[in-house]
């Protein structure tokens, strides 16, 4: 398995989190990649830690869709499939137009400044072939808002929701998606952010979404997922 060689030791006090949450990094980071066959042992034994809690976290994972196990045969990373993402993305700008219309009037100059300096981070790591930078970043730039919104239960849904995008803008864009396109439509969100034009806000979310959605679908994910079956 392609994971860190000497991974920082887990701190005993907070094992089971600590492991559930670096592994769920290292899947959305794409350090496992979808169809990566994984075993317990393995894991157990780069992070200093009994199988235990490594088998515990496989578990939480997989409950959220992010491993598949056959009993008794193997354990691997969920793959994706195209089908994923049209379902799931527009949930997402759903959501984040409600997000915002329950904010659009609470956000202040900083919280313009703090997502115009993301933006530029996520242009300067796309340039620098840096997925897993420019997906946090992108991930970021949205939470501003959705943050604003203080509606606990849309903050979690959207989180799991955004774990999934994550994984999915790491392990398939590889640092190419069109940083230009992107930076333009979050700007234009931005100004339409300070003109407190909820109604324009809400049709550029969804279009950025939507156009994210459209870049995706160019990929052939099932094809590559084929042929790193058959490597």
């Amino acid at each position: 398995m392609p994971v860190p060689h000497n991974p920082q030791q887990i701190n005993r006090f907070s094992m089971r989190e600590e492991v559930y949450n670096t592994l769920l990094k290292w899947i959305m980071e794409g350090v496992l990649r979808p169809g990566e066959k994984i075993l317990d042992k393995d894991l157990a034994e780069r992070l200093g830690v009994s199988r235990t809690p490594v088998r515990e976290a496989l578990r939480r994972l997989e409950d959220k869709e992010l491993i598949e196990s056959a009993a008794n045969r193997w354990t691997r990373v969920a793959r994706i499939s195209l089908k994923e993402p049209e379902k799931f993305y527009p949930i997402i700008w759903t959501l984040e137009e409600l997000a915002v219309s329950e904010c659009i009037d609470l956000l202040d100059d900083e919280d313009f400044h703090q997502m115009e300096a993301i933006n530029r981070s996520i242009n300067k790591a796309t340039k620098n072939n840096d997925p897993v930078k420019a997906s946090w970043a992108d991930v970021e730039f949205h939470q501003v808002y959705i943050a604003k919104s203080a509606n606990d239960y849309l903050i979690s849904i959207l989180r799991d929701l955004k774990i999934k995008f994550r994984r999915i803008e790491v392990c398939y864009f590889d640092g190419t998606k069109s940083s230009d396109e992107s930076f333009m439509e979050h700007n234009q969100i931005l100004g339409a952010l300070r003109n407190s034009n909820l109604a324009e806000t809400q049709h550029l979310i969804r279009t950025n979404w939507q156009n994210s959605l459209k870049r995706l679908q160019a990929l052939d994910l099932d094809q590559d997922q084929k042929e790193d079956d058959e490597s």
